[in-house]
């Protein structure tokens, strides 16, 4: 393991023999991968995610946010075996069994099993569980084409019969789980407590991440405004429905470089909150943009912001709703982490009619399965690129934008971004 410090390669017995401590600078690792039970990080592996994350130190992140980071980086393969490695075995199997039937159709059985198994894995990301569906259908193919060539050879119409059969199950099985991989439910690797032991131990010997973002605080007392900055308004509102995304876009001053005002539905920051919202109420022509987590609570963004007297109750400004939505999800062709729960299924079928009439029936199950997408799974460049582009791609709602789909009447119209990024 390369020591952060110096760049000096110590091995294991030179961090044993020296109590944890490079071998050159005497610097102490933070992590001695070899003592992990579960999964195995060092010390550089953690330095770069926290470079990546915050896109070298230039973006503040949350500790939920290195959470899904760091899930993704260590969501390796354990269940998923490279085609090189499994394919020769497989076939050399196969070929020194082909004089009997029950051999090698249980050598195939058992590798289409983990196969199948592997490729709806809650533990492996969406690569790996797509490799595993096409190798369910390269299996297929193999098997097709030795049975071919074996039942020709010997003249057994039966035995042909038979392979195309076993040979066309595996085909399926990827096939179709190629088709609904996508929109399968993760689990984490790792916990939320363990990577807060993780970013203790590191903060300990190499200093304070300046970048990652304590718990938002809200604070009762109104805070003191420039008269002369109250004249004024925004044209540009941002609405989150968690106070951890309003947190973050704020701490990456995304309200100074795009002009706008930044609040959470839960009033973050609370010391500001009627304050601006006094100053938004002044211009006619303001713009909202609704950026949420993909959830029960989430989707009801838009409908809390038409229908609360503390935001724009019987008001004819614009909303859009910049996701996430299920309608990104299904069509979306890039892995989201998604999660599922009782408790989000059970929220899902207790939605408003007025919610529910502006999701199709497909979004619907989508949410009544109890799956969910947090914002928070996302890198923060991620999500201040999807809301700028958002932001930028709304500036004439009355153009021809296929980026928008228009939801509501006339005089309370709602935009939705179709997709994320």
């Amino acid at each position: 393991m390369k020591c952060i410090n110096c760049g000096a390669d110590n091995k294991l017995k030179d961090r044993t023999a020296n109590q944890g401590r490079c071998l050159k600078c005497n610097h102490l690792f933070a992590f001695e991968p070899t003592s992990m039970s579960n999964v195995q990080i060092t010390d550089p592996f953690f330095a770069k995610a926290i470079a990546d994350i915050s896109a070298n130190n230039t973006l503040f992140f949350t500790s939920k946010q290195l959470l899904y980071f760091l899930d993704n980086r260590l969501r390796k393969t354990p269940k998923s075996i490279s085609r090189f490695k499994w394919l020769f075995p497989f076939i050399f199997i196969n070929l020194i069994t082909s004089l009997t039937i029950f051999i090698p159709l249980i050598v195939n059985l058992a590798f289409i099993i983990f196969f199948h198994e592997s490729s709806k894995s809650a533990k492996l990301n969406l690569v790996s569980r797509k490799q595993n569906a096409s190798n369910l259908q390269i299996i297929g193919g193999i098997i097709i084409s030795i049975g071919i060539l074996l039942s020709i050879s010997i003249n057994s119409f039966i035995l042909f019969v038979i392979f195309i059969i076993i040979g066309m199950l595996p085909i399926y099985l990827g096939t179709r789980q190629l088709k609904r991989i996508q929109l399968l439910a993760q689990e984490f690797l790792i916990s939320q407590s363990l990577v807060k032991d993780w970013l203790n131990r590191w903060q300990e010997i190499n200093g304070s991440i300046v970048k990652i973002l304590p718990s938002p605080n809200q604070e009762n007392k109104p805070a003191t405004v420039n008269p002369d900055v109250t004249a004024y308004s925004f044209d540009r509102l941002v609405v989150c429905d968690s106070a951890s995304i309003a947190q973050l876009l704020i701490a990456n001053n995304f309200h100074f470089e795009n002009n706008c005002a930044i609040l959470s539905i839960t009033k973050y920051p609370q010391s500001i909150f009627d304050t601006t919202m006094q100053m938004l109420r002044r211009n006619p022509d303001l713009k909202v943009y609704a950026i949420h987590d993909c959830n029960p609570q989430g989707i009801s963004l838009v409908y809390n912001l038409r229908t609360n007297a503390n935001w724009f109750l019987n008001s004819e400004i614009a909303i859009i709703d910049i996701g996430l939505t299920p309608r990104q999800i299904i069509s979306t062709k890039r892995g989201m982490f998604i999660q599922s729960s009782p408790e989000s299924a059970q929220a899902a079928k207790q939605l408003p009619e007025e919610i529910r009439q502006n999701l199709s029936a497909e979004e619907l199950a989508w949410l009544e399965s109890g799956k969910f997408v947090e914002l928070e799974s996302f890198t923060p460049q991620r999500i201040i690129k999807v809301l700028q582009k958002g932001i930028a791609g709304s500036q004439n709602l009355e153009s021809d934008d296929s980026s928008l789909l228009l939801l509501g009447d006339t005089g309370n119209d709602m935009y939705v971004v179709q997709s994320f990024g």
